[in-house]
């Protein structure tokens, strides 16, 4: 199983994972497309663009291999922003499955992800200054 080293583990502050340590010793659990309903918490909504933003910018448009990347969280995306590289020969319970970003698909979904020199109050986090406890919004008066 290729590990994408670079790519964020998890979204920080969070339980929503993004990549594995180690296959599955009992089988490769299969990408599947899951709904996405309109009623889904904030927390879930962030996650998905978190993880959409992560993989534009570790793979951009070039295809990429799914190997440590999360089942669970890719099934959120996958069959309209995450689409198999060449549909005839892609085995879902692979962890040497092709997959690519469907562009038009993911800036429709994820605008913010994509957005070009938008507003400076939109950007989008430094998830690894998040993680390492420094966000930049941390006042330290207000431990008095």
């Amino acid at each position: 199983m290729l590990k994408h080293k670079g790519f964020p583990g998890r979204l920080p502050g969070s339980d929503y994972q993004f990549t594995i340590r180690r296959a599955n010793p009992k089988g490769v659990t299969p990408l599947k497309g899951l709904e996405r309903y309109k009623d889904r918490k904030s927390a879930d909504k962030r996650a998905d663009a978190a993880f959409m933003a992560a993989l534009w910018a570790h793979f951009g448009e070039e295809e990429f291999e799914r190997g440590n990347l999360d089942a669970g969280r890719l099934s959120w995306l996958f069959g309209r922003e995450v689409v198999p590289a060449d549909p005839e020969t892609f085995d879902p319970a692979s962890y040497e499955a092709l997959l690519k970003i469907n562009v038009k698909r993911a800036m429709a979904a994820f605008p913010e992800v994509f957005a070009e020199g938008g507003d400076e109050d939109e950007e989008m986090p430094d998830w690894d200054a998040m993680w390492n406890g420094d966000d930049g919004d941390y006042d330290e008066d207000m431990d008095d």
